[in-house]
């Protein structure tokens, strides 16, 4: 008698030994299909909440992050639509999380921070930004954490986008605290 369980049988599209689905003998509409399936369970089992599945990894590896490593503060997303703020500590801690998939260096902007030509002294957004570094295959390559005065010394305009982002450079990361480094364990 076999242990039950809520997986469909393996078959010619599943690897035997850890029932992965062998994306290279799908035809192309199955493809398209099986990537919708697995956002609607991401979204089923609250790991998304948009379409941007690459910030949504980056939020959903931020928070899990935090919240295993010891001595880290406990995170939880914040509520949809805060502009911003994507996780709370449990002291109300506010922290801005950006995703950079490979090959790319820079964040997507951050909006509401000030404009190229302010000189006056910005309201305090957010208390940390975490820069989430994903490889090509989502597995998490680099995190890291920048306070709200390092964005500040970091951050660099987007004339287009009208708003601010950051690039992950040596002087950066030299200055960063880093959470989690898998730069060679792709």
């Amino acid at each position: 008698m076999g242990i039950e369980t809520n997986k469909k049988e393996k078959n010619s599209t599943h690897d035997k030994d850890l029932n992965k689905i062998n994306l290279g003998q799908l035809d192309n509409e199955e493809l398209w299909l099986n990537y919708g399936e697995t956002q609607q369970e991401l979204r089923r089992r609250n790991l998304a909440r948009t379409n941007n599945m690459v910030g949504e990894r980056g939020e959903f590896l931020a928070v899990e992050t935090y919240n295993f490593i010891a001595g880290l503060s406990k995170l939880q997303a914040a509520p949809e639509g805060t502009q911003n703020v994507d996780a709370l500590s449990r002291k109300g801690e506010r922290y801005s999380i950006k995703t950079v998939s490979e090959p790319g260096t820079t964040t997507g902007v951050f909006y509401g921070c000030g404009d190229n030509n302010d000189i006056n002294q910005l309201e305090k957004k957010f208390e940390y930004v975490i820069i989430v570094q994903i490889f090509k295959n989502y597995k998490p390559k680099r995190i890291i954490e920048l306070t709200w005065e390092q964005f500040l010394k970091y951050r660099k305009w987007h004339s287009t986008m009208r708003a601010w982002n950051l690039s992950v450079t040596k002087n950066l990361l030299a200055e960063a605290k880093i959470i989690l480094d898998n730069i060679n364990h792709e």
